[in-house]
């Protein structure tokens, strides 16, 4: 029985290996006494090739069926599989990029790497919660990994102060998500958010049931949208991303994002789809400032890492354009379109991120951190290649063609017309064309400005190679995008 009940329970194979993974580096580092952490680094990047190997293994065990564990806890579904390979690559990109950047600062230790692989849980946990339970608890154990990586620079005083705004914000999010899912339990007697789906189709009749479960929503969004970083719950994202240690600005602005996004769409679609002309008026709304104020207020940026940080918040109204047209006119006949144009933009989206903070950590050395806008000028004359992959990304960032970032946002906006939204859909298009402004002063600093440092650029081979690989695909994917958004939509329709 015992043997039945393990064998049951082999879809969260990836989450056992990497907890044993994490567990097993912790034991190592203690007895490591290599300043460059090899034992220790090696060890983070073999536990997420496994777990790559283990998920794709489950999805072709499972043939993309779907499979509630833990007495309905958690789910294995083609969402979830598919965002936690973008999770592994996204960290272990983290880890590749920011090696020599942390060696060079006396930052490389086992905290970072082991609080690393446990933030990764905690995203995993996160993509695949089916309850009001398992999202509370991914989502803090994410969350206060990613505290204690902010705060890493002891010696910081911005470090410092960017971790307890972190902290204090987060805590104060997840007090707001925390009621407004108790408010919900409270209305439907259940935390599963499949039961709760179904005792919301039966509460709403009732109107006085209706403005109860309105009010646990209001809360519930608010939660969310501040893990994903929108307006006017952005406060956090500029200061901590330019606070936090430039490795760990590039975990926060990848994978938690694409875990937020999979908390999203496990409450609010999957849990409360009969709610969704509340919840899309609040998500149309929200998109709305984020992409006004996070495309106007990064153009006045000098500083690389706060200008990337307003393009997160412009980059999560994008998303949410796909997140809100599903439902229209009382029927979900563009629920796959829209939900799967939202998965691939964030999709690219992590990649775009990933790929231009690992440009930030490939051109920093000892002593100097690349982190302001003169820090790009002359880039072609020192390295032609690197300054053409941070072209790449840039115009993917912008939406140009022929990047898939392009492709990521045609296919929002075309969801969002699908939907009816036109007037926000206008609004997007003119706002993307004032954020294109500060992502082509880069391209012009780079190609057309004399360098501040004609020093050749050097770096380690996997590195050079990771890097190139990081703007090739989002070159590939704008190009050719069919097999991702294929995939996006296989993983949208199973749900």
């Amino acid at each position: 029985m015992n043997l039945i009940t393990v064998l049951s329970h082999f879809r969260a194979l990836p989450e056992v290996l990497l907890l044993v993974g994490a567990c097993v580096l912790m034991i190592a580092d203690v007895y490591s006494r290599d300043e460059r952490r090899r034992t220790s680094y090696w060890i983070a990047q073999a536990t997420l090739l496994l777990c790559f190997l283990s998920t794709l293994y489950v999805t072709y065990e499972s043939g993309g069926t779907r499979q509630y564990l833990f007495n309905g806890l958690f789910v294995s579904d083609l969402m979830s599989q598919l965002l936690k390979l973008v999770c592994y690559m996204a960290v272990s990109a983290a880890l590749l990029y920011s090696r020599q950047y942390l060696l060079d600062r006396g930052m490389l230790r086992g905290e970072f790497i082991t609080l690393l692989l446990f933030s990764l849980l905690g995203m995993m946990i996160l993509v695949s919660a089916n309850s009001f339970l398992t999202v509370y608890l991914g989502l803090e154990l994410m969350s206060l990994c990613l505290y204690a990586m902010v705060a890493l620079n002891r010696d910081s005083a911005v470090s410092t102060e960017a971790a307890m705004k972190y902290f204090v914000l987060g805590a104060l999010s997840s007090g707001l998500l925390l009621y407004g899912m108790s408010m919900i339990y409270g209305a439907t007697g259940t935390l599963n958010l499949n039961e709760v789906a179904g005792h919301v189709r039966s509460m709403l009749a009732a109107e006085s049931d209706r403005r109860f479960l309105a009010f646990g929503l209001v809360f519930v969004v608010a939660g969310v949208a501040f893990k994903i970083g929108v307006v006017p719950f952005h406060m956090w994202i500029p200061d901590v991303y330019h606070g936090a240690p430039t490795p760990v600005t590039l975990v926060i602005g990848s994978g938690p994002k694409v875990a937020a996004f999979a908390m999203a769409i496990r409450l609010l679609v999957n849990g409360l789809p009969e709610l969704a002309p509340d919840w899309q008026q609040m998500l149309a709304l929200l998109a709305l400032l984020s992409m006004a104020l996070g495309n106007i207020t990064a153009i006045a940026q000098s500083n690389l890492k706060r200008m990337l940080a307003y393009s997160a918040i412009a980059h999560m109204g994008f998303m949410l354009l796909g997140l809100l047209s599903g439902l229209v006119d009382g029927n979900w006949l563009n629920r796959n379109d829209a939900y799967t144009a939202a998965l691939f933009y964030i999709i690219i989206y992590a990649i775009m991120s990933v790929g231009a903070f690992g440009m930030l950590l490939f051109l920093s050395r000892a002593g100097f951190d690349c982190e302001n806008l003169d820090d790009m000028r002359g880039l072609n004359r020192r390295s032609p290649w690197y300054a053409f992959m941070m072209m790449i990304m840039m115009f993917s960032l912008a939406g140009l063609p022929p990047t898939a970032g392009f492709y990521a946002k045609l296919a929002v906006l075309s969801a969002a017309v699908s939907a009816g939204y036109i007037w926000l859909a206008v609004a997007a298009v003119v706002l993307s064309l004032i954020g294109a402004f500060y992502y082509l002063r880069i391209v012009k600093l780079m190609y057309f400005d004399e360098p501040r440092d004609a020093s050749p650029i050097t770096g380690a081979l996997p590195v050079q190679l990771a890097m190139s690989a990081n703007g090739l695909v989002l070159l590939v994917f704008g190009i050719v995008p069919q097999g991702l958004m294929s995939m996006c939509y296989d993983a949208i329709a199973a749900l």
